[in-house]
């Protein structure tokens, strides 16, 4: 527990939707055991996570932002952009914690991954102006809209990298990693229908692609139990948060008594 403490520490945050909640409770059960990050990475929803986390939001603000941010929104609709909800709309929301808007004012050092739809290339942020990046980064198509930066139009970071680990895997002594898209062992029942077929093949793909990151972490967070929890499903934030909470403080007490 001394070694860990005194190392620096990166922690890697996946996309997944509702399922990220689960990264609030990871961090309240790693907090709890003294540990911090120095340095943090994340993708779609595990990006604004590591936001608030960099901009030293404690857990209950974390669940505040994402419960009191409307995923549907009458008037966020639109019909005149690309994607079901105006993104945009979102800046206001972002900037009441987020005021400085700015990286470099952030109390530790945050990478987000967002994809640039036009050259089909994967981006890292880190300097600079910080909302728009996290709103790229969080913009899963086609229900929100790409974003606009520097003339070219972004979109979630987890079509091309769902677990981040590039930019920060040298810039730490220890490695920590949570990913909330998980897979596990299904029943035929589960794969019936032509949406159920989609789902779990797009859920492979997006492991594996990530797969042989997850496992260079030291020390790696997979709740399988998040698999019963819709991506889109508001009503599962505190039922993921509390998933990711039970699985990380178990998980330590076992690793940390191996010490």
């Amino acid at each position: 527990m001394k070694a860990l403490q005194s190392e620096s520490v990166g922690l890697v945050l996946s996309g997944g939707g509702v399922r990220g909640m689960a990264h609030i409770g990871v961090l309240r059960a790693l907090e709890q055991h003294g540990i911090s990050a120095q340095i943090v990475s994340g993708s779609s929803v595990g990006a604004l996570v590591a936001a608030l986390y960099a901009n030293g939001n404690p857990v209950q603000d974390m669940l505040k932002f994402f419960k009191e941010t409307p995923l549907f929104k009458y008037n966020f609709i639109t019909i005149l952009k690309p994607g079901l909800v105006d993104t945009e709309r979102y800046f206001d929301i972002f900037k009441g914690y987020f005021p400085e808007n700015s990286f470099e004012a952030l109390e530790r050092q945050l990478h987000v991954v967002a994809t640039n739809l036009q050259k089909g290339e994967e981006e890292f942020f880190s300097q600079g102006e910080l909302i728009h990046p996290l709103l790229a980064s969080a913009a899963l198509p086609p229900v929100f809209g790409p974003v606009e930066i520097n003339n070219c139009l972004y979109a979630d970071g987890g079509i091309m990298n769902n677990f981040p680990l590039e930019p920060i895997k040298d810039k730490a002594d220890f490695m920590i990693g949570s990913n909330v898209s998980v897979i596990k062992q299904v029943e035929k029942k589960n794969i019936s229908s032509s949406l159920q077929l989609a789902n779990r093949t797009t859920a492979l793909m997006i492991y594996a692609i990530n797969r042989q990151k997850i496992h260079q972490c030291d020390l790696i967070f997979e709740a399988m139990e998040l698999e019963k929890i819709g991506v889109l499903d508001k009503k599962g934030i505190e039922k993921a948060y509390v998933i990711g909470y039970d699985h990380a403080a178990r998980k330590l007490e076992k690793y940390l008594s191996k010490e």
